[in-house]
């Protein structure tokens, strides 16, 4: 049986959605699985990833991991390995997880995949998939070589088990070695949406060049507040000012997945497609009949998205009252 560490993420004071398919899917594997969480409120996931097959957990609340430092946090994750020597470390492909688990790989000389949609253990090794080529094809890999193995997994691929309000699990306090820094962090500015960001969401409302200006995302805005989503954009009004690139869903902005893509005013270019097409339901308005997001759509609305959008939040309201 091989040992997997959990690399965990918070929202507040849950564990991120990503994280929970993580722990689930080492579990349903048969994986001795380590959950490790640094930072803020990480003492308080113990139990919580415990539910989700944790035997042991590792957290640090240490001053220095408040901000993400880089250097911080991969010298307190790499003594974590150290202390375990894991066979595997998987991880949901968030910002931080992006940033932080290329470097461990690099210090341990270990394997590394990213982007990973599944994952199907086999002993001590491991065969992923992954989409390459901007989604129009899928490359299967296996690691060779490496006594570690890194996985970052898009999140919203996996299925998350039922908890185990039983179960319990091993809580250790992780030490955080003083180094010498080579960058100091200051501050963080977040944007002031409480909504998920587009990778973790499972649903998305998203906007294009078809609202005409920037004033008519408010539109979006009411729909996703009606169905608990996040609004998206494409790459066009991003580039025009009218949202933050943060909202970006294409090859160059966010590649996302979620239950419900709702594409408003989107013609469907193949960067755009290449960001989205692994959601599970897309359902296109648009009034051009002949846009390439049809292709794509599991349920298409030819019509002016002026007209489609308010009625669509108007019956969703009703609904879902």
């Amino acid at each position: 049986m091989s040992k997997t560490i959990i690399f965990i993420e918070l929202n507040g004071a849950k564990i991120k959605s990503g994280s929970l398919e993580l722990l689930s899917a080492a579990k349903n594997a048969g994986q001795t699985i380590v959950g490790v969480c640094l930072g803020p409120g990480s003492n308080g996931a113990s139990k919580e990833a415990a539910y989700y097959g944790a035997t042991e957990f590792y957290f640090s609340e240490d001053e220095s991991l408040a901000k993400y430092n880089p250097e911080v946090y991969t010298k307190a994750l790499t003594e974590i390995i150290k202390a375990e020597s894991p066979n595997f470390i998987l991880a949901s492909g968030t910002q931080l997880a992006k940033d932080l688990l290329p470097r461990i790989a690099a210090q341990n000389n270990a394997g590394y995949v990213s982007d990973a949609i599944e994952i199907n253990f086999d002993g001590n090794d491991a065969h992923v998939k992954k989409p390459v080529f901007s989604g129009k094809a899928f490359a299967k890999v296996d690691f060779k070589n490496s006594d570690l193995n890194i996985i970052v997994a898009r999140p919203n691929q996996l299925t998350v088990n039922d908890p185990d309000t039983a179960a319990t699990c091993n809580v250790k306090e992780a030490t955080v070695p003083s180094i010498d820094l080579k960058t100091v962090i200051k501050d963080i500015v977040k944007g002031t949406s409480e909504k998920l960001d587009l990778t973790e969401a499972n649903i998305i409302v998203s906007g294009g060049r078809g609202l005409k200006e920037a004033e008519n995302f408010k539109l979006l805005e009411e729909l996703a507040d009606t169905l608990g989503a996040t609004v998206g954009a494409s790459r066009a009004v991003c580039d025009a000012g009218w949202v933050p690139h943060s909202m970006q869903v294409g090859q160059t902005g966010k590649t996302v997945a979620p239950s419900l893509y709702i594409a408003c005013g989107i013609s469907g270019a193949i960067q755009h497609l290449a960001g989205m097409s692994s959601s599970k339901v897309i359902v296109a308005i648009n009034s051009d009949p002949d846009a390439p997001i049809f292709e794509k759509a599991t349920y298409g609305i030819v019509g002016d998205l002026f007209e489609v959008v308010p009625q669509l939040t108007k019956e969703f309201k009703a609904l879902l009252s």
